[in-house]
């Protein structure tokens, strides 16, 4: 492709990606359990004032926060300042941040393949993977953390022509500590691999590469040491042992699975696009002589086998895959591209198979009488993949086109919908309680709850602290003079004596001690 339309196809992917990363981003509450803890921290450093240093040393209900460092918390605080507190500008910069991810794979699949074309269906790919756009748009930390890691990977191919592009990498490996801690070593360890693997060793002796780790990982040092200082040994015991490394030999709060977790994961979200991952794995392969061959290779195998053995599990953990699957994929369409010619009845079955299952959401949206966008949007799915599968079985090339477009349509209905945050629907929704309880309880007040477990994200709203207890202890926080939010069947249970009733909403009754009416 001729340079400037280069920089139309870059141009045009940060609008697209922008606007399916922003559209509607605010039209849903925020989601347990990232998500409101990270806007309760961010809130609790925009209300404090800048000599207090809550920037440096974060809190959580007033408790200090180790969890995380804290740059995305200070991103959404200034957010805060800027618009408000709301499910917007909590969103605003993991969203903006992770949409500029399109654009920096498509530029760092230039430098890769040499090839525009292989470059551009690479950030096509990752721009119409559901995991990837669905959580970038959370508050939540991984998407932010890939956008940096995809920098990294410019700024040292770029540094293989230009020297002092190698002082991005080392402020690169800065920014994903400060975001998201020692997921450094992973990220930084695949990329110190593919620079053995490629026989790129010069790049150990460029002075800027060894310059910028300094000044860049510095910060991220001093942010580490001045928690150790401030807090001491209970700082090290919860970020690094209980949140980072406990996490490798044992499941945190629950989380776990088995070994092949995560390959599940890939088959239960990453269609249509992983129809074409093992062609385009098997490619990387015969081509691991090249850049691009042997970074998916180096990038997909330690990357998954390393989450895989990992023993705690979440969904988000397997989001850094994605990028290295994109450029598999888009090198192997681009194949098909060229050459014009192809033949692959396999590809063509399993787009039927998601032709239909559109056509069941078609039919259930229309009989659960859900939003009529969903409905809308099962048909895109439907017509856009039936279409596919037919260009397929002719062996024509322009299924990969109608694919791309197809897929942005469907993702671009889903979030214009209340539907893409679907574990909202997996609990009460917390607005109206938190309402609830912010008419008749000042901020700051501990309530104690007869729900299972905490939830962060109704903390943030009602800005209390809720603390769930079983039935015996509701009572004794009761004639300690505690308020109480309790589901009907519980309170059928105690005995309130003088104490008031002072509203229900979603089947949770709160009550008020005497002594506080």
């Amino acid at each position: 492709m001729r340079p400037f339309r280069e920089k139309e196809w870059l141009f045009s992917l940060l609008l697209v990606s922008l606007l399916l990363w922003l559209i509607c981003l605010g039209n849903s509450p925020l989601r347990d359990w990232d998500e409101g803890t990270v806007a309760q921290v961010a809130r609790e450093i925009w209300r404090a004032s800048f000599g207090s240093l809550h920037w440096l040393y974060p809190t959580l209900s007033g408790e200090p926060y180790h969890n995380k460092p804290p740059l995305m918390h200070l991103l959404i605080a200034w957010s805060y300042s800027l618009g408000g507190v709301n499910e917007l500008t909590t969103r605003l910069p993991a969203a903006v941040l992770t949409a500029l991810g399109v654009p920096l794979l498509y530029l760092v699949g230039g430098l890769l393949f040499n090839d525009s074309l292989s470059a551009l269906f690479a950030a096509l790919v990752y721009l119409t993977t559901l995991p990837v756009v669905r959580h970038g748009r959370l508050a939540m930390l991984d998407g932010t953390s890939i956008t940096f890691f995809l920098l990294l990977l410019f700024c040292l191919l770029k540094s293989r022509q230009q020297k002092p592009w190698a002082l991005g990498v080392g402020f690169c490996l800065g920014l994903i500590t400060l975001t998201k801690g020692m997921l450094v070593l992973l990220l930084g360890g695949i990329a110190g691999l593919f620079i053995l693997v490629s026989s790129q060793l010069a790049v150990f002796r460029n002075p800027y590469l060894w310059t910028g780790i300094l000044l860049g990982i510095a910060p991220a040092i001093a942010w580490y040491v001045a928690q150790w200082q401030y807090y001491g040994s209970n700082f090290l015991q919860i970020n690094l042992q209980a949140q980072t490394f406990d996490r490798i030999a044992q499941p945190v709060e629950g989380n776990t699975g088995a070994p092949w977790y995560y390959l599940l994961e890939l088959l239960k979200y990453a269609f249509p696009w992983l129809l074409f991952w093992p062609e385009g794995f098997h490619l990387a392969w015969k081509k691991r002589d090249y850049s691009w061959g042997s970074l998916v290779l180096v990038g997909t195998i330690v990357y998954f086998v390393a989450i895989s053995l990992i023993t705690t599990k979440l969904p988000w953990y397997v989001m850094p895959l994605y990028p290295f699957l994109s450029l598999a994929i888009g090198a192997k369409l681009s194949q098909v591209w060229q050459q014009k010619a192809f033949n692959s009845r396999v590809w063509a079955i399993l787009i039927v198979i998601i032709a239909i299952a559109g056509l069941g959401g078609i039919v259930y949206f229309t009989l659960a009488q859900e939003e009529p966008v969903l409905i809308v949007m099962s048909i895109v799915l439907t017509i856009s993949m039936a279409v596919v599968a037919w260009l397929i079985y002719k062996c024509d090339r322009r299924f990969i086109p109608v694919l791309f477009s197809g897929m942005y349509l469907v993702l671009l209905l889903l979030m214009n919908s209340q539907s893409w945050i679907w574990e909202l629907n997996e609990n009460f929704a917390v607005k109206p309680v938190a309402a609830l309880i912010r008419n008749h309880v000042l901020p700051g007040t501990t309530i104690y709850t007869s729900f299972a477990y905490s939830r962060p994200s109704l903390n943030f709203y009602c800005d209390c602290k809720v603390i769930p207890q079983n039935p015996g202890e509701l009572e004794k926080s009761l004639s300690k003079s505690s308020y109480l939010l309790i589901d009907g069947t519980t309170l059928k249970n105690i005995t309130l004596a003088n104490n008031q009733n002072l509203g229900t909403a979603e089947g949770f009754n709160l009550i008020a001690p005497a002594n506080k009416l």
